[in-house]
């Protein structure tokens, strides 16, 4: 047999290695001189000591004598047991009053020549072949030393050798005992990497068989892996960049933290778990390159950062405020005052705490909001490194402007398309803009007799709401809108805004760190059949008859009864096997009342059944009323809304029920399975099938159950997020003067009246008197009254376009340099008018009373994979509509018709004979006296036993006259089920008012 070549081998491949970073800075370790006792290099240790310490060392030696080696290595191996190898080789240790330090680390600022001449002395080491056990001669490839403490061990592997780095990782699990102290959690080595010629992957713990390694590759044209390189090996990165020596300083000072979670066990008893978080490589990717781009261009820049769920975006952002409050340009001038991070993630400020402690040792850099605006401005004048928020948070109270100082913001906004559009963030800016205590001095000059411009101010309000030269925003998102792109993106060579950075949904499916939800969908289509229950045939608008037919079909006793059922049986079958038993399910409603009678419909069946072990929840907002009841959630659930995320997570609750609420940045990993009978679309769609993507242990699949929706329309809506989102083209701000030009045609404002509205309105608050407010009031009625002498479609066209002329205009002054004082004087006015164009009542059409529910059923009508997988299209995300259009016209149609086309559209092969039947028993139920008696004295619950079994008794006495339909009716569970509970209803209200 030939011998593999040395090239080809494991030993070549490590010699490859060991040469470029010996190269590049490193020294070679020599095996020999690792001690397993203690579990480091000495000789490297005691040489950098004396070479940065001299003076401790000798007045150690004269403490110690001839033992000064071996008492500093058992007072560092005490150190390292009790704190650990990060902190230690950050702050070091203190021995008989002297204190050690272990490192050196590079400084934000080069001004200080003394520690920039320290950092240089660190000798990082590299030692091939280590023998690091005191009970064996196991060895491992190559260990990475700082001053001679472990911090890096590789196992690698050669393909060419017929192994890959999954060998290098059964290795770690079988054969690299967790208790050697090489090995040991937090006390020694802090990363272990396994790694081939094209992939690597990552560990920060040991824990044989249990061991978890994560991904630590680039990623390939959008999915796993690393792409080609002409130059050498794919993951040729991990030694010439991550491994550099200033890169791997880098990493053990500024990314490298210990997470402390607090958690429960089976008996419920509270403990802390801690993890030394090690940055995955799209972590540290994105946030040197952020740093090293605004270290460039200085502040005053907007950059995306598209990430994926399960990308680890709390670490990325708490890693990117911390370094952008410590950024300095070349001239070592600090390139920001302030950092302020927009997010709603509950868990980010206590994180961002305790990981900038340990990474500066320094309390009170980050400071929350969460009382008024005096606090934000406060913390903003007092120069406070890191400031966290959510965006209602900021009351973005204009007069405070003048009490800021001109100072330069980085703002991190979390979710970026939940936050960044509309008003509030343009309040932002201007709270932050470089308007100071100069321009109050301004004002002040202007108002002691010289009148005021209005077309300055105007200007002005505009300047300040648009891009700010002293602001740099960081936006991260997995799910960016067309919106979001042109806000915050990149322009391309194509002129179109692209992400920043990428780690796609793709990528993370692809890499196990989340769930392909698509991956197990099921979609049922429900038939039904409605009937008038009136002589007349009146006409109504056949769009909003439509819309009422539905809703009334939707929620119908029948229809939420027979989904209830098919739910909770899927849950009992299916879910409740799932996660070793701990899954969960939750169920997207259409509406408020929607989530209140499911609620009701839900525990209802599982009470009848009698199941056990399983209860439910509902969210949503507000008070919802229903026939003359109020319900809250909080009512429903028996406790506060604060409290669902937590009591939800516990074992007592399986199904929670939503209304909105939820469907977005709820993160519940033993989330499974998903009900959905709400029409969904676009992000949308995305956000909120994404809530079952977590994973947790024992979690293998994910399962949508569709009433609504089909399976080729959810697909579409992901394919603009399963990559790089793209836009083809962008928002045309001519479209303005387009929408303008439509909304002066309605005469509903008059121009006068706009100019003498901007003049008062934005006259300094010092100027304005009481009868200026009463005159803005009455210039806005006159135009109310206008509007209501309109035709009611115009009326509807209208306000439409006053909205997107509202929405399209604020979003165009922060994307684009847009100076047009006429437009901003209509954009003010019309704010203002909208308030105040209330739609008239009567708008919606009630049908209930005019309609009947002949038959009801529901069929699966698709069951599989819609997964995007690797055969995958880019599709542009749709830009937003703001356009205008012609006005529609309601068109009328006979509720007949309107009936008579739903039914061909949902309609299954029921025959005049068996709608003949059900009616036949209907009669047979009137007529039968102790039925009546026990409808008029009992509720509806008690009611349904005697029923039931009088409906079967009456089935099998008219077997003879539809022998097709009554069989059936005997032999299909379901089917029988769903006409039972249908005429339950129906005949108890009939029986029951003696109809």
């Amino acid at each position: 047999m030939a011998r593999t070549p040395v090239e080809l081998s494991e030993k070549g491949f490590e010699e490859y290695i060991e040469e470029h970073l010996l190269n590049s800075g490193y020294i070679k370790g020599n095996p020999a001189d690792y001690n397993r006792e203690f579990a480091l290099d000495a000789k490297i240790l005691f040489e950098f000591l004396e070479d940065t310490q001299p003076k401790k060392m000798d007045k150690l030696k004269e403490i110690y004598k001839d033992q000064h080696r071996f008492k500093i290595l058992s007072r560092l191996n005490r150190e390292l047991n009790n704190r650990g190898m990060i902190d230690v080789l950050r702050h070091g240790i203190k021995d008989y009053g002297v204190y050690l330090d272990l490192a050196y680390f590079q400084p934000a600022s080069k001004l200080n020549e003394e520690i920039v001449r320290l950092y240089e002395k660190n000798r990082i080491s590299v030692t091939r072949q280590v023998r690091y056990s005191t009970k064996s001669e196991n060895s491992i490839d190559m260990l990475i030393c700082v001053n001679g403490l472990p911090a890096v061990v590789l196992e690698l592997k050669n393909p060419f050798t017929g192994q890959t780095y999954e060998d290098a990782i059964m290795q770690y699990k079988q054969d690299r005992n967790p208790n050697e102290l090489l090995f040991q959690f937090k006390k020694r080595a802090i990363v272990f990497f396994a790694a081939d010629t094209s992939e690597v992957y990552m560990t920060t713990r040991l824990a044989g068989d249990k061991t978890f390694f994560l991904p630590f590759n680039k990623g390939k044209d959008g999915g796993r892996g690393n792409p080609d390189n002409p130059n050498g090996f794919k993951t040729a990165y991990l030694w010439e960049k991550i491994l550099q020596k200033d890169s791997l300083m880098d990493i053990l000072k500024r990314f490298v933290f210990i997470e402390t979670e607090e958690k429960k066990d089976i008996d419920g008893k509270t403990y802390i778990s801690e993890k030394v978080i090690f940055p995955r490589y799209h972590q540290l990717d994105v946030v040197r390159k952020l740093e090293a781009d605004a270290r460039e261009k200085g502040v005053g820049t907007n950059y995306l950062v598209q990430h994926s769920a399960g990308s680890g975006k709390t670490n990325s952002i708490s890693w990117l405020a911390h370094r952008l409050a410590n950024l300095h340009d070349d001239d070592d001038n600090s390139v920001f005052d302030s950092v302020i991070v927009i997010t709603d993630r509950r868990v980010l400020d206590k994180q961002l705490q305790e990981s900038i402690y340990q990474l500066e040792h320094k309390h009170g850099v980050v400071q929350k909001i969460d009382k008024d605006s005096n606090q934000l401005v406060e913390a903003l004048k007092s120069g406070t490194r890191i400031i966290i928020s959510t965006l209602q948070k900021f009351p973005f109270i204009i007069e405070k402007v003048g009490e800021l100082e001109n100072r330069k913001y980085a703002v991190i906004i979390d979710e970026a398309h939940s936050s960044s559009a509309g008003e509030n963030m343009a309040s932002l800016r201007e709270v932050l803009s470089a308007s100071s205590l100069e321009e109050a001095a301004r004002l002040d000059e202007e108002l002691e007799g010289k009148g005021y411009d209005p077309e300055e101010e105007i200007l002005n309000t505009i300047k300040k709401r648009g891009r700010q030269p002293n602001i740099s925003f960081f936006a991260f998102t997995a799910t960016p809108k067309a919106k979001t792109l042109e806000m915050f993106g990149t322009i391309g060579e194509d002129g179109l805004p692209h992400p920043f950075h990428l780690y796609s949904m793709r990528q993370a499916i692809e890499e196990g760190f989340i769930l392909d939800v698509l991956q197990n969908y099921v979609t049922y289509e429900t038939y039904f059949k409605l009937a008038k229950k009136i002589e007349d045939d009146p006409a109504f608008d056949k769009a909003k008859a439509t819309k009422a037919l539905t809703r009334y079909v939707s929620l119908h006793p029948h229809n939420i009864a027979q989904k209830t059922e098919i739910m909770v049986e899927h849950f009992r079958n299916v879910t409740s096997h799932k996660i070793g038993g701990r899954a969960k399910a939750m169920v997207v409603t259409s509406s408020r009342l929607h989530a209140v009678r499911y609620k009701h419909a839900f525990d209802e069946y599982i009470k009848k059944k009698g199941y056990k072990g399983l209860k439910t929840l509902v969210a949503f907002s507000g008070i919802v009323r229903d026939e003359g009841i109020e319900y809250t959630e909080s009512d429903m659930n028996g406790f506060k809304e604060s409290e669902l995320p937590e009591r939800f997570a516990t074992d007592e609750y399986q199904v929670l029920l939503v209304a909105e609420k939820y469907q977005t940045g709820f993160d519940q990993p033993l989330l499974h399975t998903m009900y959905v009978d709400k029409k969904l679309s676009g992000v949308k769609a995305v956000q909120t099938l994404s809530r079952l993507n977590r994973t947790c242990p024992g979690k293998e699949d994910t399962f949508v159950l569709d009433f609504v929706n089909k399976a080729e329309d959810i697909q579409e809506a992901f394919k603009p997020y399963y990559e790089a989102t793209i836009v083809e083209e962008v928002t045309e701000p001519n479209l303005l003067y387009d929408i303008q030009s439509m909304l002066d045609a309605y005469g509903v404002y008059i121009k006068e009246e706009l100019d003498k509205f901007a003049y008062i309105y934005f006259k300094p608050k010092e100027k304005k008197t009481s009868k200026d407010r009463a005159a803005l009031n009455s210039l806005i009625d006159m135009a109310v009254e206008r509007f209501k002498k309109l035709d009611e479609e115009h009326k509807e066209d209208f306000s439409s376009q006053a909205t997107k002329c509202v929405r399209l205009y604020s979003f165009i002054l922060q994307i684009t340099p847009f100076e047009d004082v006429e437009l901003h004087k209509l954009y003010v006015y019309l704010t203002y008018l909208l308030k105040k164009l209330r739609k008239e009542k009567g708008s919606t059409i009630h049908l209930a009373d005019e309609i009947a529910l002949e038959y009801y059923t529901t069929k699966k009508t698709f069951e599989g994979s819609i997964s995007l997988g690797g055969n995958y299209e880019n599709v542009p995300v749709s830009p937003p509509r703001y356009g205008g259009g012609k006005v529609r016209e309601n068109q009328k149609e006979y509720l007949s018709s309107i009936i008579e086309r739903l039914n061909e559209r949902f309609g299954t092969d029921f025959t005049k004979a068996d709608q003949l039947s059900v009616e036949q028993i209907k009669e047979d139920f009137a007529a039968d006296e102790d039925l009546v008696l026990k409808a008029k004295t009992n509720t509806i619950d008690d009611f349904r036993l005697a029923f039931e079994k009088v409906f079967i008794n009456k089935v099998v006495d008219r077997m003879d006259q539809n022998r097709t339909f009554f069989t059936r009716v005997l032999d299909d569970e379901q089917f029988r089920n769903a006409l039972m509970e249908y005429m339950l209803v129906e005949t108890y209200e009939k029986l029951s008012k003696g109809a």
